[in-house]
């Protein structure tokens, strides 16, 4: 019995510590704390996560996409309960980076200022409570790393408000691409319109992802 329980022992710490080399795109190396704390904890809600957060394949892809290009100050549009949030600010815990994010809702914006207390993220997120159709325009960049998951219609409008304020080099990511969901289309189809920024979708999950590389300046 106790040689079963070893050997089940190993195999959680092998596959703990093979998850963050592949998640970090590096060689392996011993786990911080607070590697082990999130790992832990985003293991146990796996899933739970409702209230309209990204599958657990999604959270995966935007915290690769930070760690591979270093980015530091990251923009999340449409917090919910703080799932893609924890998986983003894990990423800005290995760059030094920040993620403000913005929710309309104040319960699920209390539920996730307390999952993110619990992965023991807070020092790398600032969670703002209040209307994104005016604290996108509001808040100050400039930004490396964008991700929008708030209201489909008003995506091509949060683009507009967030390009002059994203990086040459930074990232805008987008979710629910491929779905149904009103004006997500028509975002997709604008921005792989635009001969500055290069688009490709990622399909980790049935909802997809828009992944847009800025390469130079907008002129609309």
């Amino acid at each position: 019995m106790k040689s079963k329980q070893a050997l089940a022992n190993l195999l959680a710490v092998i596959f703990v510590y093979g998850f963050v080399a592949v998640a970090c795109g590096q060689e392996k190396e011993p786990l911080s704390k607070l590697d082990q704390k999130v790992i832990k904890f985003l293991e146990s809600r796996k899933s739970g996560w409702r209230d309209w957060n990204v599958p657990y394949e999604d959270g995966k892809v935007l915290h690769d996409i930070i760690v591979k290009n270093g980015y530091k100050s990251a923009l999340e549009i449409g917090t919910s309960t703080g799932h893609s949030t924890i998986w983003m600010a894990w990423a800005m815990s290995k760059t030094g980076g920040k993620v403000i994010t913005i929710e309309i809702d104040k319960n699920r914006h209390k539920i996730a200022v307390e999952n993110i207390r619990k992965a023991g993220l807070s020092d790398f997120v600032d969670a703002r409570l209040g209307d994104a159709h005016q604290l996108v325009k509001e808040v100050k960049g400039p930004f490396d790393f964008v991700f929008s998951d708030a209201d489909k219609g008003w995506y091509v409008q949060y683009f507009k408000d967030v390009d002059p304020k994203l990086k040459v080099g930074g990232c805008f990511t987008a979710h629910n691409v491929l779905n149904t969901f009103a004006g997500a289309q028509d975002f997709l189809e604008f921005v792989k319109s635009l001969p500055n920024y290069e688009t490709t979708i990622d399909r980790s999950s049935s909802s997809g992802i828009s992944i847009s590389y800025k390469k130079a300046e907008s002129d609309f």
